[in-house]
């Protein structure tokens, strides 16, 4: 181990991390002196072309046995960095003056109500986001005898030339980074989190990030999960030219077993593979589903050390910053763990489970009249399609840019695609159609 991250380590250990966290942070650090990329070159892999395909028949009794032994997570580590956000994504308005964490709160209501379920609510929140989160919730989506979080760790960035923890005294918060949603499976560890959901009574576990509204509780997706016998199964969904960047499950070929490949695992070489969805047809939404107890018994058999595919990703120590110090973020993603499965069941779901809000670009569809949002919370649209739209990141990349120019919302629901460049303010009604170019 070469001494920088031996120092790492202890920096971490200073800043109150658990063995455990220390254990896997090592492990990853490790790997990355002795050369190991994360890269999934696409000869090693063959495409997922069979998934199971809901048919649309259901028990009510069934289902609804099965969600009242489900428990909902939220990622909600995220702070929205790349929009110009200062505190956790999930606390910005996009619907009706109502924020994400608003609308997942009326959703959960809507289902206990419905349903007559239980159905507990947990965040995976970061250092960054738990406090602005916690404050944030109203009292009554509590589940007495339950958290209502867990906290992800934090890691120190290591210098690319070095692998020393990086020093930034200017702002020293730069210093650290949270290690990625796979850092669940350490969380739920060190807050024996498992073993008590299953001493409670709960079976199943769907989680699903906080900027999704899409993932809503489903009680024919908790029967059908329950009747699969499956340890574990990620919701995919048909891939359009929208979704070239978005991860995809495939099969390893020296042993068989079902993986998931991001952007940042592909070889440059290889990215037209990626993005072609004829290759790859499905995409992979990060709505995920285990059974608790096979969960619990790869917890306990590996003490949290999962060894998931690494994510490299070099940075700026300040992503404001060109000029700072080059430094890697060591992360590794919650749905990596399907390959730790040996029976698991991908299931096709509709694209309105998958309304994820990565840019503002995403916003405005979101904030527009191109989807309606019902009084059970649900987002829906009439469309088949979703258009593809495009804001200039010059001007529209961060929340204060767009709210700033978009002082009123154009009608988007008869468009195909948005396309705008340049400095435009939209102050005033304005339907658009078709196909659409503005330039400022």
């Amino acid at each position: 181990m070469q001494p920088g991250i031996a120092r790492a380590a202890e920096k971490m250990r200073q800043d109150g991390a658990s063995e455990r966290a220390l254990r896997v942070f090592t492990n990853y650090a490790n790997w990355i002196e002795q050369g190991v990329t994360g890269l999934i070159p696409e000869a090693e892999i063959e495409p997922i072309t069979d998934v199971f395909q809901p048919n649309g028949e259901t028990s009510t009794a069934e289902d609804n046995a099965a969600l009242e032994q489900t428990v909902v997570v939220k990622l909600n580590g995220g702070l929205g960095t790349s929009m110009g956000m200062e505190q956790a994504k999930s606390l910005l308005p996009v619907r009706d003056g109502l924020t994400f964490l608003d609308i997942i709160c009326g959703q959960i209501r809507h289902v206990r109500e419905s349903r007559g379920v239980r159905l507990p609510l947990i965040f995976l929140n970061s250092f960054r986001t738990q406090a602005d989160t916690l404050a944030a919730l109203p009292a009554d989506i509590l589940v007495p005898d339950l958290p209502i979080d867990m906290v992800q760790g934090r890691e120190p960035k290591l210098l690319v030339d070095s692998l020393e923890p990086v020093s930034w005294p200017a702002a020293p918060e730069l210093e650290w980074c949270p290690p990625g949603h796979g850092d669940i499976y350490t969380a739920m560890l060190d807050s024996d989190l498992v073993e008590l959901l299953l001493a409670q009574g709960y079976k199943y576990l769907m989680s699903s990030n906080s900027d999704n509204l899409g993932a809503t509780p489903s009680a024919e997706l908790a029967g059908w999960f329950a009747r699969s016998g499956a340890d574990y199964a990620p919701e995919v969904c048909l891939r359009t030219p929208a979704d070239r960047k978005g991860g995809h499950l495939a099969i390893r070929k020296a042993d068989g077993r079902t993986i998931l490949r991001d952007t940042a695992q592909t070889p440059p070489a290889d990215m037209d593979y990626f993005t072609d969805e004829t290759v790859h047809p499905y995409f992979h939404t990060n709505n995920l589903w285990f059974n608790l107890e096979s969960l619990h018994e790869l917890l306990k058999r590996t003490d949290g050390l999962l060894e998931l595919p690494l994510i490299k990703n070099q940075k700026n120590v300040d992503p404001t910053d060109p000029d700072s110090p080059q430094v890697y973020q060591i992360e590794c993603a919650m749905g990596a763990v399907v390959e730790k499965f040996a029976n698991v069941q991908p299931v096709l779901v509709g694209r309105e489970r998958f309304l994820p809000v990565k840019t503002t670009s995403d916003l405005l569809l979101l904030r527009s009249d191109f989807y309606q949002m019902q009084p059970d919370f649900r987002i829906t649209t009439e469309r088949d399609d979703v258009p593809r739209v495009q804001l200039d990141p010059k001007y529209y990349k961060t929340i204060a840019q767009f709210e700033q120019r978009f002082q009123q919302i154009p009608s988007l629901r008869e468009i195909t695609s948005l396309q705008v460049t340049g400095d435009m303010y939209f102050n005033e009604p304005m339907q658009l159609s078709g196909d659409v170019v503005l330039q400022g």
